[in-house]
């Protein structure tokens, strides 16, 4: 779907660590100074999920095929980025780009390890990059607000109701408050939208913690914690030397690291899984003896638009979609068995296809 998730931070909280063993394919420089990234690095990953792998075991499929996420992995933002600091605009930039945000917090002590700031303190640290995406989107709004106040000069009610709205969303700027806690109505949501704001954009905290503190987190964990409760936002903790680790071993040789951890996935794995769910995303299946495979969809997409996600021929020609639930695919040992037991599903253009369906697409070439 081509959707992306910015990775973004200070400099110095393991971001570029993360991307590392996020794409395991270790193209994104980590070192220990600020600013070590500059061009924002991207990487493909695959989404973890088991239930791919028992519909390829039921099939016997030669290829399983695994749906992606891209992570992009975005140089450090410092105070002052809105304003250029730090080559703040360019990284700013790269934020506008993707559709939601991973923001990786240090919340680990470690002396050989440079802080921007000289001192470990999340809340300020998750202050200092939630001001800098505020303080750039007032100036868009400010921008916007000028641009609307001339257009409204001639009377048009419509134009008011909107300057009125961006008049309405500055103040709620000029609080501190984020851009995506601002409730918005149907009439308004276009022109949210046509802003491209920073601050809008979904975020997922990752806590960058030790080893020893991967099972509960520690105080610095609770501040990322108390913040994301206020947002309504997750938390995820990782280890990010600990990740680097895991994605060095061969996939079997993980799963008994993983079991001697303790651990029933890794701290990226979830980080994967979370940040899928962040942007209202679903899975469905296509499986046969040929391939398995996952495709991504937005919740809430009908039988239509999920069949184009293969080939927009098959969105044009689209009949209708065989459909089975996952857990019936299962339990009865396939397609065969599935339609035998009477639980295979014709659906039509209005079906709205649900996480974990198993579907064959009819259409007209």
């Amino acid at each position: 779907m081509g959707l992306g998730i910015g990775l973004v931070g200070l400099p110095n909280v393991g971001k570029s660590t993360t991307f590392n063993a996020l794409t395991k394919a270790q193209n994104a420089e980590s070192a220990n100074y600020p600013f070590c990234t500059i061009e924002p690095n991207v990487g493909m990953v695959s989404v973890p999920d088991e239930r791919l792998t028992k519909l390829g075991d039921i099939n016997s499929s030669q290829k399983v095929v695994p749906t992606t996420i891209e992570f992009v992995d975005i140089a450090g933002l410092v105070a002052g980025a809105s304003k250029g600091e730090g080559l703040g605009n360019q990284f700013l930039g790269h934020i506008r780009e993707v559709d939601a945000i991973v923001h990786v917090v240090r919340c680990f002590d470690d002396p050989n390890v440079v802080h921007v700031a000289a001192v470990v303190d999340p809340a300020s640290d998750i202050e200092v990059i939630e001001t800098e995406l505020m303080l750039k989107d007032l100036e868009a709004v400010e921008r916007r607000i000028d641009r609307t106040q001339k257009a409204a000069k001639g009377g048009d009610k419509k134009i008011k109701e909107e300057l009125a709205f961006y008049e309405r969303l500055l103040a709620y700027l000029s609080e501190g408050q984020p851009v995506r806690l601002f409730e918005v109505t149907d009439v308004e949501s276009p022109w949210l939208k046509s802003l491209f704001l920073l601050s809008a954009k979904p975020v997922l905290y990752a806590a960058n913690v030790g080893e020893d503190d991967l099972d509960k987190g520690n105080a610095y964990v609770d501040q990322v914690r108390a913040i994301a409760k206020e947002e309504g936002a997750g938390v995820v903790l990782v280890s990010a030397e600990l990740e680097a680790q895991i994605a060095e071993l061969e996939e079997d040789e993980k799963g008994l690291f993983l079991e001697e951890m303790g651990m029933d996935a890794s701290g990226l794995d979830r980080l994967i899984r979370a940040a899928y769910d962040l942007l209202g995303l679903i899975t469905f299946f296509t499986s046969g003896p040929k391939e398995t495979r996952a495709w991504t969809i937005a919740e809430g997409t009908k039988g239509p638009g999920a069949a184009g996600q293969i080939h927009t021929d098959f969105e044009r020609g689209f009949i209708r979609a065989e459909t089975i639930a996952y857990t019936d695919f299962v339990e009865k040992g396939g397609e065969s068995g599935a339609r035998d037991a009477g639980v295979m599903r014709s659906e039509g253009k209005e079906y709205v296809v649900a996480d974990g369906d198993v579907i064959l697409f009819r259409f007209n070439v």
